[in-house]
């Protein structure tokens, strides 16, 4: 037999509902740890990006070669502003 939430269940469910809308209209950027373990950053887009440890490792210390690619190939892509 299920009961009913109370009002304080109630007025907690929405508070916590409203904070999470509010975070992901924000555009910041926020991590959480995956049930299996992985790092997934949620605000890049409608998805999660998740990878564990050891590839987040890899690629922050390969960032700075990242930002130069990019910036090599900016021309090639797809940019919000170029919509």
């Amino acid at each position: 037999m299920s009961t009913e939430p109370t009002k304080e269940e109630l007025m907690a469910r929405i508070a916590e509902l409203e904070k999470q809308a509010g975070s992901k209209k924000s555009g910041r950027l926020e991590f959480k740890v995956s049930e299996k373990g992985g790092v997934s950053v949620y605000g890049l887009g409608r998805f999660p990006v998740t990878l564990y440890y050891e590839q987040w490792i890899r690629l922050l210390d390969t960032a700075d070669n990242l930002r130069h690619f990019l910036e090599e190939n900016k021309g090639k892509l797809k940019l919000k502003s170029n919509d």
